[in-house]
């Protein structure tokens, strides 16, 4: 029978693979982020890009320590009998090296690839439990309204069972990953009040239980605070949009953000001209030190693990730059 994963370590910084890297400077940048001290390094799946297992499986081959976590796996893109089985293998060939992410998808994406279910929260619910039985060597349970795989068994499971968290906004979503998963993949914009606020929808027992909490947020490092800053602005572009309300939320100026969408006629335009408290806020931007700052602030408000996405039209220079905020870097 296969061993739990471990506790969830503290303090950890990764990194993510851009969803738009040219096919030839994938490794290259994987290998990079492993030689700079990153971590993690997270895959993306994105309807239309690149699939998150294949590309997982190729990273974990070509470096040799850093972890690799799949953010996110659509619930309703993949039988959870055949999912289990390819991140059980994953998990064999490369013990301790993965997270695996699960979220509901977009709800535009999914319903364009046929697969949105009547009730998104259910199958979530019934998949991640489903899948952390099935990767733990253990039967599936009693088939549900979506899920049916009562009595499955893998033969070929890992010795390190990986950890299952969920990419979810919502309350009850959140709620729902407190009662089925190992914690949390909040997406970008990851604000420290907006993690408290996740922690706080996790449920009571969160703490106890100590969640996986990883974190993404747009980053750009550099010796002039300004230029940083007007370089991570066009990873905020999409922040004052309905479908990330949840981050916005729990800010202190949630009200002034929304005003000054709503007066803005782009999203472009609005990101551009945001007030550089914000920027700072809803980022991990500036210099060093200011960067470092950043990512300290989110691992205090629950953070296990804060992700950084380089912004910039150069992808490897941007790691390279973003590397600086490392704890260990000189």
């Amino acid at each position: 029978m296969p061993e739990p994963h471990a506790l969830p370590a503290r303090g950890r910084v990764g990194v993510m693979l851009p969803r738009d890297l040219p096919v030839g400077d994938v490794l290259p940048y994987a290998r990079r982020a492993e030689e700079l001290g990153f971590d993690q390094i997270w895959v993306v799946e994105d309807l239309g890009w690149r699939g998150g297992i294949a590309q997982a499986a190729t990273v974990l081959a070509s470096t040799t320590d850093i972890t690799v976590g799949i953010g996110i796996l659509p619930a309703g893109a993949r039988n959870v009998s055949f999912a289990a089985m390819e991140l059980a293998t994953l998990a064999q060939f490369h013990p301790g090296r993965l997270i695996a992410g699960i979220g509901h998808g977009m709800p535009d994406w999914m319903r364009r690839a046929g697969s949105w279910p009547a009730s998104p929260l259910t199958l979530i619910k019934e998949y991640t439990t489903a899948l952390r039985l099935l990767l733990a060597g253990r039967p599936g349970p009693a088939n549900g309204r979506y899920v049916r795989c009562e009595g499955v068994v893998l033969t070929e499971t890992p010795d390190i069972v990986p950890p299952v968290v969920l990419g979810v906004r919502g309350p009850r979503s959140q709620e729902a990953a407190g009662e089925v998963a190992d914690g949390l993949l909040l997406a970008e914009p990851a604000a420290p009040s907006y993690i408290r606020a996740s922690l706080h929808h996790l449920g009571p027992d969160a703490s106890a239980n100590t969640p996986e909490i990883v974190t993404y947020d747009a980053a750009a490092v550099g010796d002039n605070e300004e230029a940083a800053l007007a370089r991570v602005r066009a990873g905020l572009e999409a922040i004052g949009e309905p479908d990330w309300a949840a981050h916005i939320d729990p800010l202190p100026f949630a009200t002034e953000l929304r005003a000054h969408r709503a007066a803005c006629p782009d999203a472009r335009h609005f990101a551009q001209t945001m007030p550089a408290a914000w920027v700072r806020e809803l980022s991990i931007a500036g210099t060093p030190d200011q960067a470092r700052d950043a990512i300290n602030a989110r691992h205090a408000a629950g953070a296990t693990s804060v992700v950084l996405a380089p912004t910039g039209p150069d992808a490897l220079v941007a790691l390279d730059s973003i590397a600086r905020a490392l704890p260990h870097h000189p």
